[in-house]
């Protein structure tokens, strides 16, 4: 039997935070993270380029040993994810999973709003991919889905920019537009991995009655119990509590940056995709 990481891949350092929320939930299992900070940001390239990016970086990671790999990106989920799982994996891998974040949140974010009336904000990618809105119809047909694209906020969060005048005017220029659609939003998706480090702007500026929804603990969740009814997967899967972290671009500038996602610098090795 074969023992081995699960895989994480995000195309950059966002996914950084789906998983820590990941390991804080299954701290002994091993962890490979791929980025591909060389090719990010993904949020506006098309549906053939993320296809092909992101194909790229799973068959590298299979390459590894991971028996599972996870999307921890939502642009990624949107639109590569439902063709990795139905086309390439039962021809080039049918024994290997690909699981992404799109899922484990709209199974479950139509409980948490009171009025059925929820904000998605996210990068233009997944925004025009409509994938929330058609996901979360499929479990809650009743609620209604706004969406509001966010261009700005992935570069500010990549440097370094989490607070301040400009930050402040980007962060409520894109939360003014997503409520002129609808102004009784109860319940806010933050639908990139990205976002939530610019939650202490995005709070100052919400009405405290709001509710803010982060994906990694959701993500997190949602393995645990994939994990616990697929047993024959999990068995494959090493516990060691490692994580080791690769990135397309240079790694002293991966670990500099992962310090705003994880808390601390990273150590990480460079690989070619």
């Amino acid at each position: 039997m074969t023992y081995a990481p699960i895989g994480v891949f995000d195309s950059g350092l966002g996914g950084l935070t789906v998983l820590r929320s990941i390991r804080s939930t299954l701290p002994i299992i091993d962890y490979l993270y791929l980025g591909d900070n060389a090719r990010a940001p993904y949020g506006t390239r098309s549906f053939e380029t993320i296809f092909q990016y992101t194909w790229e970086a799973v068959k590298w990671l299979f390459d590894q040993g991971c028996p599972l790999v996870i999307l921890a990106c939502n642009t990624a989920s949107a639109k590569a994810l439902r063709n990795i799982q139905q086309k390439m994996l039962p021809k080039y891998y049918p024994d290997r999973k690909v699981l992404g974040v799109l899922r484990p949140t709209t199974e479950i974010i139509g409980k948490m709003s009171s009025n059925q009336k929820i904000g998605i904000l996210a990068t233009p990618g997944t925004v025009k991919s409509e994938s929330y809105p058609i996901e979360i119809s499929h479990f809650y047909p009743e609620i209604q889905v706004f969406q509001q694209a966010c261009p700005m906020w992935v570069p500010l969060v990549e440097n370094g920019e989490l607070s301040g005048p400009g930050t402040e005017y980007f962060v409520e220029n894109s939360l003014d537009a997503l409520f002129q659609q609808c102004a009784d939003i109860d319940t806010l998706l933050l639908a990139c991995t990205h976002y939530p480090l610019l939650m202490p702007v995005i709070k100052q500026k919400l009405s405290g009655n709001i509710q803010i929804i982060e994906q990694g603990p959701l993500v997190a969740n949602a393995l645990k119990n994939y994990l616990e009814r697929h047993q024959n997967l999990e068995e494959t899967i090493s516990k060691n509590s490692q994580l080791t972290c690769f990135t397309t671009e240079s790694p002293e500038s991966f670990s500099e940056k992962a310090n705003l996602f994880w808390g601390s610098p990273l150590p990480c090795e460079q690989i070619h995709l």
